[in-house]
């Protein structure tokens, strides 16, 4: 059982001597002092955990020590029990209980009432700094909680969890859960890094617990030595593993409170994060299945198209296109329904069906999203989306080419590049349509259609975007599939990417 020291300041040897016996039978370490600054001078680093001190002092009076205690930072919450012989009235024991005092005995004292006093005046200090502590873990798991339920990935959702472990508990720390493809995956060390880390063997029941393991259960990490681990497991489903947050035993206090909630925060969202991985996964596949899938093989004209689906954080959204050979024209469309969400794919679905069937019927482009337009006010009143459409002849290059409100397609040829400007409103909308715009696209001339992911940016204008579009496309490689790659790389930014990019090339031999 630990001892807990106690500093005993008196200018009388007496005195002195039968405050120290008694302390020490009673089981407490004790240090001794003559004066008010012998004392003040010991306590700075040391171990010192109650101060018994006599008001009359040659250097200083017993009260003004006291004070100073009390308003120091690094020492402040320092118990003091004032002993006195002299300064016996109610005036001396009012002053010295408020200016710090925690207890004030007059002599002559028994030896039972002084360490019974002792005794409480500890035990209230342990559990205020008990208190205390809790209460700063407290405010520190909130802080790691926000943390956590922030992170947009699973490997950043355990680094903040480690990272608010470390900043709780102390170095080291592991956060150990189920990754991808039933990989183990930690948050470990201090600070953390993230890396692959084997799952335990072993069955935990539903719920959460708090254990205490050996060190080396845990060897992926320098525990301290001699150091055993408490370790936390929470598991919220019978069908998936627990969720494990390792911290070294000597932080903790009795009950676990805080690294049990740490563990269940924790797992509630890993969780959600898996079930929401999962989600956008089969959303995905979903919309790639409602896509094209292949292009036509069209003498005179060579094709390309790249699509990328936003990052795993971002809903599926409405982007589409559609090359198909109808009557000896190609039919080529793009376009974005607006919205992130499983209703914009299947919105779009609709959509591009519907402008295969009034194309199939032999309408021209205008004529085709008009159509298109009445079908979606009818039967998708709050939906709205751009596309642009058109048709090419390919033995003579003629292109005819409607828009309903999609970004400008980019025209590349001998004489440079230039966006061409077919206007109207996009589909949703009560509008008059204007005329289809005509031109023929010249032999070794390339086209690109692309959807607002490819040069949109929330922090900058659109036509920042459009400038680097143009820019990129100076130069054309002699694959168009290496081109669009190529686009995608250097315009869609690095790191996941906020929207969904489909780009659409064709070059007339």
């Amino acid at each position: 059982m630990r001892k807990e020291t106690v500093l005993v300041v008196d200018d009388s040897a007496t005195k002195r001597y039968l405050l120290v016996s008694w302390l020490t039978r009673a089981g407490f370490t004790v240090k001794q002092a003559e004066t008010g600054g012998e004392a003040l001078s010991m306590l700075p680093g040391s171990d010192v955990e109650l101060v018994v001190l006599d008001v009359k002092l040659p250097d200083m009076s017993g009260f003004d020590v006291c004070e100073k205690i009390k308003t120091d930072p690094a020492y402040g919450s320092l118990p003091v029990v004032h002993v006195s012989a002299h300064a016996v009235d109610v005036v001396d024991r009012t002053q010295g209980l408020n200016r710090g005092a925690d207890a004030y005995l007059v002599e002559p004292i028994e030896p039972d009432e002084l360490i019974a006093t002792a005794q409480a005046v500890l035990r209230y200090y342990s559990a205020r700094r008990r208190a205390e502590s809790l209460a700063a873990r407290m405010v520190r798991l909130a802080e790691a909680t926000l943390a956590i339920n922030t992170s947009d990935t699973l490997p950043a959702l355990l680094e903040a969890a480690a990272t608010g472990a470390v900043e709780i508990f102390g170095g080291p720390v592991v956060v150990l859960a189920e990754g991808a493809e039933g990989k183990g995956i930690a948050a470990a060390g201090a600070p953390p890094a993230v890396r692959e880390w084997a799952l335990p063997e072993e069955t935990v029941a539903v719920g959460s617990l708090v254990r205490t393991d050996d060190a080396a259960a845990w060897a992926g990490v320098e525990w301290p030595e001699g150091e055993s681990v408490a370790v936390a497991a929470a598991r919220l489903r019978h069908d998936r593993p627990p969720v494990y947050v390792a911290v070294p035993s000597s932080s903790q206090n009795p009950g676990f409170p805080v690294l049990r909630q740490l563990s269940q925060t924790v797992a509630a969202a890993v969780e959600a994060q898996r079930s929401y991985d999962e989600e956008h996964r089969i959303a995905v596949t979903l919309q790639r299945s409602l896509l094209q899938s292949h292009l036509p093989d069209v003498p005179g004209l060579e094709l390309a198209m790249r699509y990328e689906p936003a990052g795993a954080q971002t809903e599926v959204g409405g982007d589409f296109y559609e090359l198909t050979m109808l009557d000896g024209r190609l039919l080529v469309a793009i376009g974005d329904v607006a919205g992130h969400s499983l209703h914009a794919a299947t919105v779009m679905a609709e959509v591009r069906h519907a402008v295969r069937a009034y194309a199939v019927e032999g309408h021209p482009p205008g004529r085709v999203l008009t159509l298109v337009n009445n079908f979606m006010r009818t039967v998708l009143p709050a939906d709205s989306a751009t596309i642009c459409l058109l048709t090419l002849e390919p033995a003579t290059g003629q292109v005819r080419m409607a828009s309903a409100g999609h970004l400008p397609p980019l025209l590349h040829t001998a004489e440079g590049v230039r966006f061409l400007e077919p206007h109207g409103p996009l589909l949703g909308i009560n509008a008059p349509r204007p005329a289809d715009l005509e031109f023929v696209l010249p032999a070794g001339g390339t086209l690109v259609l692309y959807t607002d992911g490819l040069v949109e940016r929330r922090d900058a204008d659109i036509d920042v975007g459009l400038e680097a579009l143009a820019t990129a496309s100076g130069t054309v490689e002699p694959s168009l599939d290496a081109f669009c790659r190529r686009l995608m790389t250097e315009l869609g930014g690095a790191g996941p990417q906020a929207d969904d990019i489909a780009v659409v090339a064709l070059r007339r031999r």
